[in-house]
């Protein structure tokens, strides 16, 4: 005998059909939840169709995102053989077929079915390393898409303030450019200091820049506040979006290097 169990995997349950050989099936599909009772449940089953073929049936089922991991885990924790199919190669097996109708008992079946059918390899487990570096790069990819949304935010909610502080600093989102909007987040608050008084602030953010850099850019930080079209009180409605906004992508910044040195 060849036993395997197709397991249709879905949140928080899975329905199960299991082969002693191909085409012979085992008992009527039922389904397990996957929590401890659950799980054990499967087990017991799991061992029962074992006793029945006189060898350890195969398992397999569709990679389900974060669905089956489960069953995924518990399975490695048993040391059973498992099989995780990409979706795509089951639809395509599914199109071959006269099944049409879609409901977890049919799936199942066709999984069970797929594993006499095709020349698959075993899950290979994947080391601790690689599961953590997998990890840290989604969540780098995560917060890298949501770093590009703020900073759109950011630069939008600049246009409606000080839109000529776009013209002082080529990284706008640098740490030397947010870390001034926050402390002179308006035309009107550069207008109000002096020149030395801006480069000596500049000079406290900690960019490594020399005196006459710093007047420099105090300089055109001052010419820019000139030439704003805004000159008038801005609603401080915009100022504490703004003020957000920078300090979401400071944030942002330090977790995304944090997730770097990690990887």
């Amino acid at each position: 005998m060849n036993p395997v169990i197709g397991l249709d995997v879905a949140k928080g349950e899975s329905q199960v059909q299991a082969f002693l050989q191909r085409k012979k099936t085992y008992k009527q599909s039922f389904k397990f939840a996957h929590h401890l009772q659950g799980l054990h449940t499967f087990y017991q089953f799991y061992q029962e169709v074992e006793q029945v073929a006189g060898q350890p049936p195969a398992v397999i089922f569709e990679s389900t995102g974060h669905y089956h991991e489960p069953v995924l885990q518990f399975l490695e924790d048993q040391a059973i053989t498992y099989y995780v199919i990409n979706p795509v190669v089951s639809y395509e097996a599914k199109k071959t077929g006269l099944r049409k109708v879609k409901t977890d008992k049919v799936d199942a079946y066709h999984l069970g079915e797929l594993y006499y059918k095709e020349d698959l390899e075993a899950f290979q487990k994947k080391t601790e390393q690689y599961l953590d570096l997998r990890q840290l790069t989604r969540q780098h990819s995560a917060l890298t898409d949501s770093y590009v949304e703020v900073k759109l935010q950011f630069q939008a909610a600049v246009d409606h303030i000080f839109p000529e502080y776009h013209n002082v600093f080529s990284d706008l989102c640098g740490k030397l450019s947010l870390n001034t909007l926050l402390h002179y987040p308006t035309a009107s608050a550069i207008q109000k200091v002096s020149q030395q008084t801006l480069a000596d602030d500049m000079c406290q953010f900690g960019a490594k820049r020399s005196d006459a850099w710093f007047l420099d850019k105090a300089d055109q930080l001052k010419a820019a506040a000139d030439r704003n079209p805004f000159q008038h009180p801005i609603c401080q409605g915009h100022i504490v979006s703004l003020q957000m906004y920078i300090q979401m992508l400071f944030q942002y910044q330090e977790h995304l290097s944090q997730l770097k040195n990690e990887k």
